[in-house]
C-alpha cells in the first residue's frame, strides 16, 4: 500500500516538473475556460457560476462545502435484500437515515484540487440482528482524492475513489434518476468482506483521465489496489472511454438524469481486472429533449464478469465471482412543467458459472439459487431539481427458491420506498 502511493506521489510530481518544463498549457488552453467542480456529487448543470476560473483570473484557493442526506419511510418483504424466505408476507416497515454526506473541496492552485466525503457505514433506523434498533453510527470516511490537471488531455486523480468501467458505477448519488444505484453494480466490491474489498464501490488508487476530439471522448484508466491478502497480489485494472455524439460531459461522477438541461447521447466501454477476475461491459446514455412536454433518460448497460476457472492460484477469484452476464436499463420522462418525473427499472443477473466455481454443488442448482432480477419503477418530484426532491418507488426482486423436493420455483419480494433528497451545495 506505502509503495503504491510513493509511486504515485512520485508519478505526480514528475508530470508537474514535465509541465513546467514545457511553459504549462498552450495558448488555446490559456483562453478557454476550465469548469472546476470539486464536488464530485455536484451534477454539472448545478455547477455554481464562480466555479469556472480562466487562466487570467487572480488565483485564490478556495473551498467549498456541501451534504447530501437521503431518508425514507420504507415497507419491505422479507427475503428482499437476498435472504429469500417462504415468509413473503411479513413485511418490515420502518423509517431510515439512509445517507448522510458531508463533502469538502477546494481547489488549491489552478491545477491542483482536492475532495473529501464521509457517509454512514448503515442506515440510522434499521433492525440489528439482536433485535435492537440501530440508533446511532460512527461517520466513514468514503472519497479523499487530490487531482492535478496538466491539460484538458491529462490529468491525474489520486486516492480513493469510485471505481467501476460502467456509467452506473461512476454515477453520484446526488444525481440519479431512480431510487438508488443498481443492485448488481457492486456486488463484489461494495465491503471489505467482500471479494475485491471496497469500500461502497470505491478503492485506493491512481486515475487518469482526459478528453480528446473537441472533448467528445472520455479515457479513464486506473490502478487500483483491489483485493489485497498479503501485499503481493497484482493490482486492479479499470478502464472506461466514452463518446459523446452531442454536448460533452466534464462530470467525474456522471449524472442519472439532467433534468431537461441535457443534449446528451453518450457510448461507453469499460474493462475491469485482477488476478483470473475480469468483467467487460458497454452503456449507452441518453438524456435529451423528447417533445414539447420534457426530455427523455435512457440508461442502458451490459457486462459479463467471470472470476476465472484457475483454482490453484492464491490469488484466484473462480470460486468468489461467477461466470455471468448482467443487464441494466432506466428510462424515464422528465416533465419540465410539472418538475415530475416517472420511470422504470430493469436488472437481471444471469449466473452461468463453470464447474470449477461451483465446487461439490451442482452447476444447475448453483445458477438457479444465485441467479436473480429486479424490475420496479416509480415517482420523482423536483422542488428544486437535484437540490431537493420527493421519490416513491415500488421495486421487485425475483429469486429461484428451492423447495423441500430440490424443485425450484421464482419468488418475488417486493419494496416500496418514499424517499427525500436535499442536497445542501
Amino acid at each position: 500500500m506505502k509503495r503504491l502511493f510513493l509511486n504515485a506521489g512520485l508519478l505526480v510530481m514528475l508530470c508537474q516538473g514535465i509541465a513546467l518544463a514545457d511553459g504549462g498549457p498552450d495558448a488555446r488552453d490559456r483562453k478557454a475556460a476550465r469548469k472546476v467542480r470539486v464536488l464530485r456529487e455536484l451534477p454539472g448543470y448545478l455547477a455554481p457560476k464562480d466555479s469556472v476560473l480562466t487562466a487570467e483570473d487572480d488565483f485564490k484557493p478556495s473551498i467549498h462545502v456541501g451534504a447530501i442526506v437521503h431518508m425514507f419511510a420504507s415497507a419491505e418483504q422479507s427475503g428482499f435484500g437476498g435472504n429469500v424466505t417462504d415468509k413473503a408476507n411479513d413485511w418490515n416497515k420502518g423509517f431510515s437515515l439512509y445517507r448522510a454526506r458531508v463533502l469538502v473541496g477546494g481547489q488549491l492552485s489552478k491545477k491542483g484540487s482536492f475532495f473529501m466525503e464521509t457517509d454512514l457505514p448503515s442506515p440510522i433506523g434499521i433492525q440489528l440482528g439482536d433485535s435492537t434498533k440501530n440508533v446511532k453510527v460512527a461517520p466513514i470516511l468514503l472519497d479523499c482524492q487530490y487531482e492535478y490537471a496538466f491539460s484538458n488531455a491529462f490529468q491525474l486523480i489520486a486516492g480513493m475513489q469510485l471505481v467501476s468501467g460502467n456509467r452506473n458505477g461512476l454515477q453520484g448519488a446526488a444525481g440519479l434518476m431512480a431510487n438508488d444505484f443498481t443492485y448488481f453494480q457492486y456486488p463484489y466490491n461494495l465491503f471489505a468482506n467482500s471479494p475485491l474489498q471496497g469500500n461502497f464501490g470505491r478503492d485506493l488508487g491512481v486515475n487518469a483521465r482526459g478528453f480528446l476530439l473537441k472533448d467528445k471522448l472520455e479515457y479513464r484508466v486506473g490502478v487500483f489496489t483491489g483485493r489485497n491478502l498479503d501485499g503481493q497480489a497484482p493490482l486492479r485494472i479499470v478502464s472506461r472511454v466514452a463518446y459523446n455524439f452531442l454536448d460533452p460531459e466534464k462530470d467525474y461522477y456522471y449524472a442519472g438524469t439532467k433534468l431537461g438541461t441535457g443534449n446528451t447521447i453518450a457510448w461507453g466501454a469499460g474493462f475491469d481486472t485482477q488476478g483470473s477476475y475480469y468483467n467487460v461491459g458497454t452503456d449507452l446514455f441518453i438524456d435529451k429533449k423528447a417533445g414539447e412536454a420534457g426530455s427523455v433518460t435512457l440508461n442502458a448497460a451490459f457486462q459479463y464478469m467471470t472470476g476465472g476457472t484457475n483454482v490453484n492460484s492464491k490469488y484466484t477469484f473462480a470460486r468468489q465471482i461467477p461466470k455471468q452476464t448482467v443487464q441494466f436499463l432506466e428510462l424515464g420522462y422528465y416533465f419540465k412543467k410539472s418538475r415530475i418525473q416517472p420511470w422504470v427499472r430493469y436488472e437481471n443477473q444471469n449466473i452461468s458459472a463453470s464447474k470449477e466455481q461451483v465446487g461439490s454443488e451442482l452447476i444447475d442448482d448453483f445458477d438457479r439459487a444465485k441467479s436473480s432480477s429486479v424490475y420496479g419503477g416509480g415517482l420523482n418530484y423536483f422542488f428544486n431539481g437535484s437540490a431537493t426532491n420527493l421519490r416513491l418507488s415500488y421495486v421487485a426482486r425475483k429469486h429461484n427458491v428451492a423447495d423441500a423436493g430440490g424443485a425450484y420455483s421464482s419468488k418475488t419480494y417486493g419494496q416500496v420506498w418514499l424517499q427525500v433528497q436535499f442536497f445542501l451545495f
